[in-house]
C-alpha cells in the first residue's frame, strides 16, 4: 500500500484533519510539505469512502517574535504583540500583518487544488469557543507542570500558569506571565526581561482569561484544538515528533487533563538543500511562493507526495544556493515517467499510479507532455517559437489541456533561467566558435568532423540525428559522453544540454555542419587518443563474440605510424570501430597476426589505404 493508504487503514469512522501556520512573514516552502501531506491523506480517505474534513488554522494570535527580512523599521515597535493586531507592511491592502502573509500562502492552496476549511485563532479565542478548555487547563496547571517535567524534563515554578494575556497597557502578549488563577481572573505581569526579542512594559494586573483576552502556549493550544474541533489526524515536523518533544508533551497533557488519546500523527521530514535544512538565509527558493511560481502545480504536488513523509525532500543546489539544472530536469522527467506509465502505457505499479493520481490538481485524461529540457532549450532560442516546435514534434495540434500544461512548463523554464540557472547551465547558441572549444581533444575534434561528413545524408529530424550521433561516436571511436560534450561545447559553450538530436533539429544544417568542421586536429594525436591495446581488444572481442556478425578492416599510414582499424558489425546492425597502432616496427610484422586474431569472423575483409 502507498503510505497514504497505510494511514487510511488505521482510521475508523469520520475523520478531522488539522494543520496550521503562524504567518509571521513570507511562508517558507517547508510549510507546503505539511499542507500537501495532509491533503494527500484527506484525498485518500475520501477515495476510500471515509467521511473526512480538512481544517487549516491561521495562528494569528501568536506574538510577533521575529521581524521579516528588510522590514525592521516598520515592525520593530510591534514585537511581542499578537500578529492579528500588528499593522501590515506599507501599501498592503490587508487589515493586518497576519492577513498580509497568509493571503499569499492561501493563493498557493488554490493553485495546488488544496481544499481546506480555514479558521483563524483570533476568531476562535474571541468567540469564546476555547473558554471551557482554557478554564480546565488553568485549573490543572499543576498537572501541566508535572507533565512538562516528566516528559521533557522542563521545570516550571509553582507560580507558572500555561497562559499569556494581552497586556492591558502595552498590548503585548509575548511578554506577559500569568502567576495566579482564581477561577474567574488571572493575575499577570508584563515582564521587561521575559524574552530576548521583546521588552515588556512592567505593568501588573488582573483580568479574565476568556473571550480573546489571551492565549494558551502553543503546546497547550494544540491540546485545545484537539479537544474542541475535535481533531483525529494531525502530522507534525520531525523536530516536534522526537521523543520528549512538543508532540509528546501535548499528547501527555491531553491524556492527563482530558483523558483523551491524541490524534494520529504523521511525522514528516524537512526540506533540505544539499542535505542541510533549508532556511530563508540560504537564499532563493526559501519562500513557498517562489517554489510555487517555479514548478507547475502537479509537479510540486508530486515532489511533496511521492516519498514517504519521513524521507526528506532534498534540493540539489549550487554554491550560490540556486537549484541545479540536473536535479530540476530530473524532477520533471520522473513526473513524466509516472504520467506515461499510469495513463498512457497502463503499466504503472499500484504505488506509481497512486502517486500520479494524488499529484494531479484535478483528474485528467492522457495528454502529450513536452520534455522539460527540450522546452527549456527552445525557450532560450529567440529565433524559435516554442509552441510551434512542440506542435511539430507531437505531429498534431495541441489540445486545450496540452497547451495549458505546455504554457506552465514554458513559464517554469523561463523563470529558472532568469533566477536560478548558473551561467554554465544556460542554453545560449554561440554565434561564433566559443574560445573554450579550443580545449577539445583531437578525438573530440575528429568526431565532430566525421559527424559533419555524415550529416548531409541524414534526415534532419530528432530521432535520425540522435541515432547518427551515436553511430559516428562508435565509429570514431570515442566514448559517447565525451562525444556529446564536444557538440555542446561548440554550439552552446557548455558540457551538457538538451537531447543533442533535438538541438541539431532546431538548427540549420548550413550552420551546424561548418561549425563541426571549424576545429582542426592532428591525425597522429587523434589516432593515439582513440587506439586500444591488443590485450584490451582481446578481452572486448571475447565478451562480444556471440553478438558479432562480421568485420572489415582498413590500414592507413601517417609518416611512420600505421593505424589498423577494424569495424565490427553486430547482429542488431550496429557497428563499432576498434583501432590498433603500429609504431617503431614494420607493419608487415604484425598485421598478419592481427588479421588472424581479430578479424576471424564471417565476412572479414580489408583495404590498405
Amino acid at each position: 500500500m502507498f503510505w497514504t493508504e497505510q494511514v487510511a487503514a488505521k482510521c475508523t469512522g469520520p475523520q478531522i484533519i488539522n494543520d496550521s501556520k503562524t504567518p509571521s512573514g513570507r511562508v517558507h516552502v517547508g510549510a507546503l510539505r505539511g499542507v500537501l501531506i495532509h491533503d494527500a491523506v484527506f484525498r485518500t480517505l475520501r477515495e476510500k469512502g471515509i467521511e473526512a474534513r480538512y481544517l487549516f488554522g491561521v495562528d494569528d494570535y501568536d506574538p510577533l517574535d521575529e521581524i521579516p527580512a528588510g522590514k525592521g523599521e516598520h515592525f520593530e515597535k510591534y514585537l511581542g504583540q499578537p500578529l492579528c493586531n500588528v499593522p501590515p507592511p506599507d501599501n498592503s491592502p490587508a487589515t493586518d500583518m497576519a492577513e498580509h502573509y497568509i493571503k499569499e500562502f492561501f493563493e498557493i492552496f488554490d493553485e495546488l487544488g488544496v481544499k481546506v476549511e480555514k479558521y483563524r485563532m483570533r476568531d476562535v479565542y474571541q468567540s469564546g469557543r476555547f473558554n471551557g478548555v482554557i478554564d480546565t487547563i488553568l485549573q490543572n496547571a499543576a498537572t501541566v507542570r508535572r507533565v512538562y517535567k516528566e516528559v521533557s524534563n522542563s521545570d516550571r515554578p509553582e507560580t507558572w500558569f500555561p497562559f499569556q494575556v494581552i497586556c492591558e497597557q502595552c498590548g503585548r502578549i509575548g511578554t506577559t506571565e500569568v502567576f495566579a488563577y482564581d477561577g474567574r481572573e488571572v493575575s499577570y505581569r508584563c515582564r521587561p526581561d521575559m524574552v530576548k526579542w521583546a521588552r515588556g512594559c512592567g505593568h501588573e494586573g488582573r483580568m479574565s482569561p476568556f473571550d480573546g483576552r489571551g492565549k494558551l502556549p502553543w503546546k497547550l493550544e494544540w491540546v485545545a484544538k484537539w479537544v474542541t474541533f475535535p481533531v483525529t489526524i494531525e502530522g507534525a515536523g520531525k523536530d516536534h515528533s522526537t521523543k520528549g518533544g512538543s508532540r509528546d508533551v501535548s499528547a501527555a497533557c491531553l491524556k492527563a487533563i482530558f483523558g483523551q488519546e491524541p490524534p494520529l500523527n504523521v511525522p514528516y521530514e524537512f526540506f533540505l538543500a544539499n542535505g542541510a535544512k533549508m532556511s530563508s538565509s540560504r537564499g532563493i527558493g526559501a519562500a513557498a511562493r517562489n517554489i510555487a511560481d517555479l514548478l507547475p502545480p502537479e509537479v510540486l504536488r508530486f515532489l511533496m507526495i511521492r516519498t514517504k513523509p519521513l524521507t526528506p525532500v532534498n534540493f540539489d543546489v549550487n554554491e550560490e544556493g540556486k537549484i541545479k539544472e540536473e536535479w530540476f530536469v530530473k524532477l520533471f522527467n520522473e513526473f513524466d515517467r509516472f504520467q506515461s506509465r499510469t495513463v498512457h502505457e497502463k503499466n504503472a505499479t499500484p504505488d506509481e499510479a497512486y502517486v500520479y493520481r494524488l499529484s494531479e490538481v484535478q483528474p485528467e485524461e492522457d495528454y502529450y507532455s513536452a520534455n522539460f529540457q527540450l522546452v527549456s532549450a527552445l525557450a532560450q532560442m529567440p529565433h524559435l517559437d516554442v509552441i510551434e516546435q512542440i506542435t511539430k514534434r507531437k505531429g498534431a495540434p495541441l489540445t486545450e489541456t496540452e497547451r495549458r500544461h505546455l504554457d506552465r512548463r514554458i513559464a517554469s523554464a523561463k523563470l529558472w533561467v532568469e533566477q536560478y540557472a548558473s551561467e554554465e547551465e544556460k542554453t545560449r547558441l554561440q554565434e561564433t566558435l566559443p574560445p573554450r572549444a579550443q580545449e577539445l581533444t583531437a578525438a573530440q575534434r575528429a568526431f565532430l568532423h566525421r559527424l559533419a561528413d555524415a550529416l548531409p545524408e541524414t534526415p534532419w529530424d530528432d530521432d535520425s540525428l540522435q541515432a547518427k550521433i551515436f553511430e559516428v561516436a562508435r565509429l570514431t571511436p570515442i566514448d559517447q559522453p565525451v562525444a556529446f560534450k564536444a557538440i555542446y561545447r561548440v554550439l552552446l559553450d557548455r558540457e551538457q544540454g538538451p537531447k543533442a538530436g533535438n538541438l541539431l533539429a532546431f538548427l540549420e544544417p548550413g550552420f551546424v555542419i561548418p561549425r563541426f568542421r571549424e576545429l582542426p586536429y592532428a591525425t597522429l594525436d587523434f589516432w593515439r587518443e582513440t587506439a586500444t591495446t591488443e590485450e584490451d581488444l582481446t578481452k572486448w572481442r571475447t565478451q562480444q563474440q556471440e553478438k558479432i556478425a562480421g568485420s572489415t578492416w582498413t590500414q592507413a599510414m601517417e609518416g611512420s605510424v600505421a593505424a589498423f582499424d577494424i569495424i565490427y558489425t553486430f547482429r542488431d546492425g550496429k557497428r563499432q570501430l576498434k583501432r590498433l597502432l603500429v609504431e617503431g616496427k614494420p607493419v608487415e610484422s604484425v598485421i598478419g597476426g592481427w588479421i588472424a586474431q581479430f578479424c576471424s569472423t564471417p565476412g572479414a575483409r580489408g583495404v590498405v589505404a
